[in-house]
């Protein structure tokens, strides 16, 4: 029988992977495949948030909006991100 768990269970692990600097980590993106340290990813801070695009293709990465008390982060163009132990 397969165990079942709520999300807190990945408590542990989310908090380790959001306190790292992560401009250095390598991300792939879901178009184009390139894999690349996001600090490389080109950034357009005129939208709404900010928006980063990948060097290769100009397929958007991922994007950030500041909204009142909250900040939306949207990864939806990396299909991974590479985090040291």
């Amino acid at each position: 029988m397969t165990t079942r768990l709520d999300g807190n269970a990945l408590a542990g692990l989310l908090a380790h992977l959001f306190v790292t600097d992560p401009t250095g980590l390598k991300a792939r993106c879901t178009n184009c495949g390139q894999v690349a340290p996001i600090a490389e990813a080109v950034v357009y801070p005129d939208a709404p948030g900010l928006v980063a695009r990948c060097r290769s293709c100009d397929h958007v990465l991922a994007a950030i909006v500041e909204a009142g008390d909250k900040t939306y982060l949207s990864l939806s163009g990396l299909s991974a991100i590479a985090v040291p132990k």
